[in-house]
C-alpha cells in the first residue's frame, strides 16, 4: 500500500476533479468537488489506486504535497492534515501535551477556552467531511466492477475508512449529518446514536467481507481493524449514547486478541525495550508492523506533508535537543508535556522499600550521589532485611558514595578495588550515572551490589534545560520534552529525505496494546472476560516497558484508575487521551486537573459541554438542517 500511496501524486490529477474550500465544505459530509471520473474504475487496478486516495485522506492533505493545491482551503495545509488535528483536539486538550506556538486559536485547545470558528475545530471537521466524501464517491463508482472478488475488498475497506471517521465525528462533534452516498441536497442533522449505530452496523456487515487476519498488505486494513474498532466503540458506548456495552467490547477485544497480531517484542536498537522501535523509522519492517492494525503510512521523499509524524517528530524538539538524533534538520520548538504525565513514569521508592519488609537501622549511604551529600549528619539509612543483609532503593545522581554507620566516620566502608567487597575506610564508590538504584550490603560475606532499577522505559523524556512545571506555554523550556516519535530506523540512521524536511515513520491509529488495554477495563467494568487474562495481557506490555518482570502486577492492582495510568504510559499523544479522560468523567470536571487546564496554572474545572467541540459557523450559515452544539 505504501507504494500505492507513493504514486498519488498522479493517481490523484486523473481520479478528482477538483479541490475543496470552505465554501463547498459547508454543506459537508456532501463534498461535490471529490466527484470521482469514470475512467479511473476501468478496472481493478484502477480502481486500487483510487482506493489509496480513501486512505490518504487521512494522511496527506492535497493534490501535490506537502503544501499546494490543498484538498482544504482557508487554513494552513499541514495544520490541516488529520493526525494533526486528532492530536491537537485529542492531545492538546488534556494533561498530555502543551504547544508553544501562538497561533490563533491553538493555545485556547489546552487552556479549554476555545470558541466556535476556532480554526483547528474547523478544520478536523472539514478534514473527516472530506474522507467520508472520498469514500463515498469512491463506494458508489467501485459498485461496477462489484463482481472481481478484489474490488469487494475495496469497497469494504472504504466503508471501513468511512466508519472510521464518523466513528470521529460522533466523538468529537456528537450530532452530524449522516449521509453515505453522493448527492447535493443539504443533509439533515443525525443524534449521536444514529451516528453509533451507523458505525456499529458499518463494522458488523463489514467483519466479513474484509480479508483475513493478516491476508492484506501492510496499509491496508482487514477484518481485525473492524473488531478493533468495534473494540474502542463498545468500550466507549455509555459516555457516547449512556449504554454500556462493555460485555460487547470484551467480545471483540477477545477476537482480535486471538488473530495473527502480535504485541512487537523485537528490541532491534537493544536498548533494553521493544516499545520505542513502535516509532522508528523502520515500524513498518522492524517487528512493530506486526501490532499495527490500522496505520497511517508516511515516506519522507514520496509522500510529504506538514502533519503527520513530520508533524510530532519537529514540532517536540527544540531548546537543548540535538535534531540530528531525531534524523531531522532541526526543531519547531513547540510540544511537550505536563508533569502529570511526567510523574506517571516516576519511580516511588517508598513503596518499593515498605516491600522490603525490612527495619530501618543505623547503617545508610553518604556522598555526593546521595540527596545529602558528604557533608550530612542524616544519612540515607538502610533497611536491615536479614541478619547483617541492608537493602534500599534510593534516587542517586552521579557521584559517589560509602556506607558508614551511625553517621559516624569510625565506621564505614568503601572499595578499594571496585570489584564489589567491603573495605574498611576504603575508596569511595562511584555511582556513573543519575537513577534509581537497588543497593544491598552483606555484612556476612562483606559484599554489597548497587543496581540501577528498571523503570518504565515507555516515559522518554528530554530534561536538560528543561522545567518539570509550567510557567508559560510559550516558552519551551516550560515542561518536559518528549522523545517517543524519532525519524531514525533501529540502527540508528536518519529517514530517507536526506534534507531533513519529512520523516518516514508509519503512525499507527489502532495497535494491538490499546485493545489489551480495552480488555482489561471492560472486564473491570462487568464486561465479563477473565480477570487473570486482564492481568496477563497488562503484564506482557510491561515487560516490554521494563524489559523483564520487575513492573508486572497482580489482580489486586488492577484497578480503573490504573488502567487510566497504564493507556496513559502506554499511549500518549497516539490521539486517544481526551476520549479517555471522558470516559473516566475526568476531562472537564474538577476530579482531576493538570496545568493551566480552564486556562488556570493550577487547573480548575470547566463547563461539561466541552466534552464536544462546536460545529463550523460556516457550515451553521449554509446549512439551516443544522444546530450548534449546546455551549457555543
Amino acid at each position: 500500500m505504501k507504494q500505492i500511496i507513493y504514486k498519488i501524486l498522479i493517481i490523484l490529477i486523473i481520479g478528482f476533479t477538483g479541490v475543496s474550500c470552505h465554501k463547498d465544505l459547508d454543506q459537508n459530509p456532501i463534498d461535490p468537488d471529490s466527484f470521482t471520473q469514470k475512467d479511473v474504475f476501468a478496472n481493478a487496478q484502477q480502481a486500487k489506486g483510487a482506493l489509496a486516495k480513501v486512505y490518504a485522506s487521512l494522511a496527506l492533505t492535497g493534490q501535490q504535497g506537502p503544501a499546494g493545491q490543498p484538498d482544504i482551503s482557508d487554513i494552513d495545509e499541514g495544520f490541516s492534515q488529520f493526525s494533526r488535528m486528532l492530536f491537537n483536539l485529542n492531545e492538546l486538550t488534556t494533561d498530555n501535551a502543551v504547544v508553544a506556538w501562538g497561533d490563533p486559536g491553538l493555545q485556547d485547545l489546552h487552556g479549554m477556552y476555545w470558541t466556535a470558528g476556532n480554526d483547528f475545530t474547523d478544520g478536523m471537521y472539514y478534514r473527516l467531511a472530506q474522507t467520508v466524501s472520498f469514500a463515498n464517491s469512491f463506494i458508489e463508482n467501485a459498485q461496477a466492477l462489484n463482481s472481481d472478488p478484489e474490488v469487494k475488498y475495496y469497497i469494504a475497506e472504504a466503508r471501513f475508512i468511512r466508519a472510521y471517521a464518523y466513528y470521529n465525528l460522533m466523538d468529537l462533534y456528537g450530532n452530524v449529518p449522516l449521509v453515505t452516498e453522493i448527492s447535493t441536497d443539504l443533509p439533515e442533522q443525525a443524534n449521536r446514536q444514529q451516528i453509533f449505530d451507523f458505525v456499529e452496523s458499518e463494522l458488523l456487515d463489514i467483519q466479513d467481507k474484509l480479508k483475513d487476519s493478516g491476508t492484506n498488505e501492510y496499509g491496508r486494513v482487514d477484518k481485525v481493524a473492524a473488531w478493533a474498532l468495534l473494540s474502542r466503540l463498545y468500550l466507549n458506548a455509555e459516555s457516547f449514547v449512556g449504554t454500556p456495552m462493555y460485555d460487547k467490547c470484551v467480545t471483540f477485544s477477545e477476537k482480535v486478541m486471538n488473530s495473527t497480531y502480535q504485541i512487537n517484542t523485537n528490541d532491534a536498537n537493544g536498548n533494553g525495550t521493544a516499545y520505542d522501535e513502535l516509532f522508528l523509522a523502520d515500524n513498518d519492517s522492524n517487528g512493530a508492523q506486526n501490532e499495527f492494525i490500522f496505520e497511517l503510512n508516511f515516506d519522507g521523499v514520496h509522500s510529504q506533508t506538514y502533519g503527520g509524524t513530520t508533524f510530532l517528530v519537529h514540532a517536540a524538539v527544540g531548546g537543548n535537543m540535538t535534531p540530528s538524533d531525531f534524523g531531522i534538520n532541526g526543531g519547531w520548538y513547540g510540544l511537550r508535556t505536563t508533569k502529570n504525565l511526567v510523574n506517571l513514569f516516576t519511580v516511588d521508592v517508598n513503596s518499593l522499600n515498605a516491600a522490603l519488609g525490612g527495619t530501618l537501622s543505623d547503617w545508610g549511604l553518604v556522598g555526593s550521589a546521595t540527596p545529602n551529600g558528604w557533608g550530612s549528619t542524616n544519612d540515607i539509612e538502610m533497611y536491615e532485611t536479614s541478619t547483617n543483609i541492608f537493602e534500599i532503593y534510593v534516587e542517586l545522581t552521579a557521584g559517589e558514595l560509602k556506607f558508614r554507620y551511625n553517621e559516624n566516620w569510625g565506621q564505614n566502608y568503601g572499595d578499594d578495588n571496585a570489584d564489589g567487597t567491603l573495605d574498611a575506610g576504603g575508596a569511595n564508590i562511584v555511582i556513573p550515572a543519575d537513577g534509581t538504584y537497588h543497593i544491598v550490603m552483606n555484612l556476612n560475606d562483606m559484599t554489597y551490589t548497587i543496581t540501577p532499577y528498571a523503570a518504565d522505559k515507555r516515559g522518554m523524556f528530554f530534561t536538560d534545560g528543561q522545567n518539570l512545571e509550567i510557567q508559560d506555554m510559550t516558552n519551551f523550556s516550560d515542561g518536559y520534552a518528549v522523545t517517543k516519535f524519532k525519524n531514525v530506523d533501529s540502527n540508528g540512521n536518519a529517514g530517507s529525505d536526506t534534507s531533513g524536511n519529512f520523516v518516514d515513520t508509519d503512525l499507527p491509529l489502532i495497535r494491538l496494546a490499546e485493545i489489551y488495554l480495552n480488555y482489561a477495563e471492560a472486564v473491570l467494568r462487568g464486561g465479563g472476560g477473565s480477570t487473570a487474562t486482564a492481568v496477563a495481557k497488562i503484564n506482557e506490555l510491561r515487560e516490554r516497558a521494563y524489559g523483564n518482570s520487575s513492573g508486572n502486577i497482580t489482580a489486586s492492582d488492577l484497578t480503573l484508575d490504573f488502567i487510566l495510568q497504564e493507556r496513559a504510559r502506554e499511549l500518549y499523544w497516539e490521539g486517544l487521551r481526551r476520549t479517555d479522560l471522558i470516559r473516566y468523567g475526568y476531562f472537564t470536571s474538577a476530579n482531576y486537573v493538570w496545568p493551566f487546564k480552564g486556562n488556570d496554572p493550577n487547573g480548575i474545572a470547566v463547563d461539561s459541554y466541552r466534552k464536544l467541540f462546536p460545529l463550523p459557523n460556516n457550515v451553521l450559515s449554509i446549512n439551516p438542517n443544522l444546530h450548534q452544539n449546546p455551549g457555543y
